[in-house]
């Protein structure tokens, strides 16, 4: 059981991933052009609260499990975040010290919070609904 659900959060994770690539879209496209330099810590914002939405929604589908469960799940889902991300800067090309400057919030880029809050959000959701046992 315990396995079966941490599997099948990956599944919400999953779905994390198409809003990540579209609120960076949103930003390039969107918010760059007229906020400038606030476009970064806007999108991480809204990135953290569609992380919130979907893990709302869909983690209480899941079904209550134990407190232990849901930090699993959060050390997962970061584990699987960052394993994604060097992934994808690989393929592109971008060199480390590249990737690691996104980990900068005195930059204004949100990433580590985003990466943070990605690991609390199946606690955090498990609380707020009473699922953790």
């Amino acid at each position: 059981m315990y396995k079966e659900l941490i599997a099948k959060s990956l599944l919400i994770w999953l779905s994390l991933t198409p809003l990540a690539i579209l609120n960076g879209g949103l930003r390039e496209y969107y918010l760059l052009p007229i906020l400038g330099a606030w476009a970064q810590p806007i999108s991480g914002i809204i990135l953290i609260l569609c992380i919130f939405a979907v893990s709302y929604i869909f983690i209480p589908r899941l079904g209550p499990a134990r407190k232990q469960a849901y930090i699993t799940m959060g050390i997962v889902w970061v584990f699987a975040t960052l394993m994604f991300e060097t992934l994808i800067g690989h393929i592109a090309g971008a060199p480390a010290s590249e990737m690691l400057a996104a980990y900068n919030i005195l930059s204004g880029n949100l990433w580590l919070l985003i990466v943070i809050f990605i690991g609390l959000a199946p606690s955090i959701v498990a609380k707020m609904k009473g699922l953790a046992k």
